[in-house]
C-alpha cells in the first residue's frame, strides 16, 4: 500500500501521535496476552517473548504485526511525527535478521502449517508491503524490511499453495474469512511483483465468488463480526475484475442493503467480543468507501456514517479494544486502498 503522504489535511492528522502513542503503547505491553501455540511437548510451555521475539506483546501475535504496520502507517503520514524516534527504536529493537530467523523457526515447525492462517499471514504481508515502499527512501526501512522478508516470503508461499488447493471460502466475519486475507495479500503480490500469488487469489476469487448473487446482507452482521463477509468480497472482487466489476455489482446487490447503511452498535466495549463491532464499522468504511466510485453515492454516505459511529473509540478505551482498533482505523483511511475520508 503506498504511503499516505498526498492525504487531504484533516483532523485525523492532529490525532496522529495520539494514535502511534496509542500503538506504542500495547505493543509494549506483553500481558494480558492470548497465546496461539501448539504445545509439542512437555518443555514446549514459553512465554510469549520466549517464542515470538519480534511480534510477542499486543494480546496476541496478528495484533502485534498490524500495529507495527500502524506505526509506520502514521510516520508515513505526518512527517516529522514526534513519535518517529519512538518508532525507530522500536523497529531497531525487533526487525533484526536473528530475531527474524526465531519467527521463521517457530512457523516452520512441523504441525504448526496453520499457524496464524490467513489473517496473521495477510497481515503480516501488508507489513512488509509497507515497509518496502519506506524502503525507497528510507535507509531504517530499507533493513528492517530485508531482515522481515524470509518470514514473509515463507508465509506467501503457503498462502499461495494454501489457496490452490483449498476447494471452499470461510465467509465468516472474524479471523477467518478468506476475502479479506486475499485483498491484503493480492495489494502485496501486485507491488512485490509476486505473480504466483497474485494468479493465486485471482483463480480463487473467481471460482469461489464469481457467481454469487443476491447476497444476504440481511443476515449480517453477526454479534462479534470486525468484517462484512459480503463487503470484503465485493471489495477483493472489484480488484479482481476491474471494468466487469459494475456487472458484477448488480447482481450480488442490485441495491444497497439497509444492513450495510447502518452502522453496527456497540453495547459494551469493555467485552473483548462485542468491541469487534466498532471494527466493524472500521472495516466497512474501508469497505464502502472504496467500491462507492463504481457502486454509487449511497455507499460514501454509509461509509461516512460507519466511520463517525467507530471513530471516537479507536484509543483511550479498554486494553481490548485499544491493542487492534488503530491499525482499523487507518485502514479505513487509506487512499491506495480505496477508503475514505469524511470531510473536515
Amino acid at each position: 500500500m503506498p504511503p499516505m503522504d498526498d492525504t487531504p489535511d484533516v483532523d485525523v492528522r492532529a490525532r496522529a501521535g495520539e494514535l502511534a502513542r496509542c500503538a506504542l503503547e500495547v505493543l509494549e505491553r506483553r500481558f494480558p496476552h492470548k497465546l496461539d501455540h501448539l504445545i509439542l511437548d512437555a518443555g514446549d510451555v514459553l512465554a510469549p517473548v520466549e517464542l515470538h521475539p519480534v511480534f510477542d506483546g499486543c494480546f496476541d501475535w496478528h495484533s502485534s504485526v498490524h500495529m507495527h504496520w500502524s506505526l509506520l502507517r502514521l510516520r508515513a503520514l505526518v512527517p516529522g511525527l514526534a513519535e518517529a524516534d519512538a518508532i525507530a527504536r522500536r523497529f531497531d529493537g525487533r526487525f533484526t535478521p536473528a530475531l527474524v530467523e526465531r519467527e521463521l523457526a517457530y512457523v516452520r515447525t512441523p504441525g504448526r502449517a496453520s499457524f496464524e492462517r490467513p489473517y496473521g499471514w495477510a497481515w503480516l504481508l501488508t507489513l512488509q508491503g509497507e515497509l518496502d515502499a519506506q524502503a525507497a527512501r528510507r535507509d531504517d526501512a530499507s533493513r528492517w524490511a530485508a531482515a522481515l522478508r524470509p518470514l514473509s516470503q515463507e508465509l506467501a508461499r503457503r498462502l499461495a499453495a494454501f489457496l490452490v488447493q483449498g476447494h471452499y471460502p470461510v465467509r465468516a466475519g472474524t479471523h477467518a474469512n478468506s476475502a479479506f486475507a486475499m485483498v491484503l495479500a493480492r495489494d502485496y503480490a501486485l507491488a512485490a511483483g509476486d505473480d504466483g500469488l497474485r494468479r493465486a487469489i485471482d483463480a480463487r476469487a473467481l471460482d469461489w465468488f464469481g457467481a454469487d448473487r443476491a447476497y444476504p446482507a440481511a443476515y449480517e452482521p453477526s454479534g462479534t463480526d470486525f468484517l462484512s463477509g459480503g463487503l470484503c468480497e465485493a471489495l477483493l472482487m472489484q480488484r479482481v475484475l476491474g471494468d466487469g466489476f459494475a456487472a458484477w455489482w448488480d447482481g450480488f446487490a442490485p441495491e444497497l442493503p439497509p444492513r450495510w447503511q447502518a452502522p453496527a452498535v456497540v453495547s459494551d466495549r469493555l467485552d473483548g467480543q462485542l468491541v469487534h463491532l466498532d471494527g466493524l464499522n472500521l472495516s466497512r468504511a474501508w469497505c464502502l468507501g472504496a467500491l462507492a466510485p463504481a457502486a454509487g453515492e449511497a455507499l460514501a454516505r454509509a461509509a461516512r456514517a460507519h466511520w463517525a459511529a467507530a471513530w471516537p473509540h479507536v484509543t483511550g478505551g479498554d486494553f481490548v479494544a485499544t491493542h487492534w482498533l488503530v491499525s482499523f482505523a487507518l485502514l479505513s483511511l487509506d487512499p491506495g486502498g480505496g477508503g475514505v475520508w469524511p470531510p473536515a
